[in-house]
């Protein structure tokens, strides 16, 4: 098939577009052409490279007819943030195409209540992020179900592969806080460290767009939690990574408040929402519906991460 990627080069496709290289799929890849992906693949040779910058022609009006003028057969779309660029791109390709991949979030699911979340459960959404990706999935099922558009909504957790710095047990991106568990150093964590994180392996992303495409007739229409089988506590994500670099755990606990001041803001604002949050997700529908298997759990995604880091001294161990 004569497949279209809209952000190709980043976390995602640096699995997905070899995967459909070697199935066998015609691939081109729409992006900026400020990235190459985080690791080599001789697939790439053969993928057709157009760039494009979303935003600005979201702005005139032009990126939606730009994807159809492409004539693919399915459109696996990375990287829309917005309503309204949804909104856009289906008007562009509505009776174009056979299928069409949107990437949303667990994000969309706001602040968790009953876990592991199911994908029908009721949304409590905040953050801008969270609030248009909850709305453009909303929409695409909309159409899907009912106005015969063929779309499928993934909704990865927190992306995480070698090349990139995962979210830590602080609840943040600074990776020298695995440079302290590495030395056995004491780590502060906020409030008691029960809030959860939802790990997934890019490679597993991947994966689950591949399956939704090949299952099409069971995943138009339907969404997807693509995620690692288990969410981890902070507490539980730190005691683990303690463990993997041979030292005893060595943690303290500080309420929220007093906590923050111990980090910069930029720190503060991201583990606050990510422990707003709190996802757990299940994954029992994607594994149904479209044979869906993630290969790592979230330790063993977050530690081949972290041996990246460590091979490439952002991590001293």
């Amino acid at each position: 098939m004569r497949i279209v990627i809209i952000g190709g080069s980043g976390h995602i496709g640096t699995y997905l577009v070899p995967m459909l290289v070697e199935g066998g799929h015609e691939v081109i890849n729409v992006t900026r052409g400020q990235r190459d992906p985080y690791l080599p693949h001789a697939a790439w040779r053969q993928v057709q490279q157009i760039a494009a910058d979303r935003e600005a022609e979201d702005a005139a009006g032009t990126f939606g007819a730009r994807i159809r003028d492409l004539e693919p057969e399915v459109v696996i779309d990375l990287i829309c943030f917005t309503e309204d660029s949804s909104r856009q791109i289906v008007e562009a390709l509505r009776g174009r195409i056979s299928h069409f991949l949107h990437c949303g979030t667990i994000w969309a699911h706001g602040h968790s209540t009953r876990t592991p979340a199911t994908e029908d459960q009721a949304r409590q959404p905040f953050g801008d992020y969270g609030i248009q990706k909850w709305k453009i999935e909303s929409a695409l099922l909309s159409e899907a179900r009912r106005g015969g558009f063929p779309a499928t909504v993934l909704m990865p957790g927190h992306i995480v592969g070698p090349g990139y710095a995962p979210l830590n047990p602080a609840g943040h991106f600074t990776p020298t806080v695995f440079t302290q568990i590495a030395r056995g150093e004491a780590l502060c964590l906020p409030n008691l460290g029960q809030e959860t994180v939802h790990h997934v392996h890019a490679a597993d992303v991947a994966q689950a767009f591949y399956r939704a495409m090949a299952r099409w007739s069971s995943s138009i229409g339907e969404n997807f939690h693509t995620v690692s089988p288990a969410a981890l506590s902070l507490r539980g994500y730190a005691e683990a990574m303690y463990d993997w670099f041979g030292k005893p755990p060595a943690l303290t606990y500080l309420p929220w408040e007093d906590w923050r001041k111990t980090v910069t803001e930029q720190e503060a604002a991201a583990t606050w929402d990510h422990i707003a949050h709190s996802p757990c997700a299940s994954i029992e529908k994607a594994r149904r519906l479209i044979g869906y298997a993630p290969r790592y759990s979230s330790l063993e995604a977050v530690q081949e991460a972290v041996s990246w880091l460590i091979d490439h001294s952002v991590v001293q161990n």
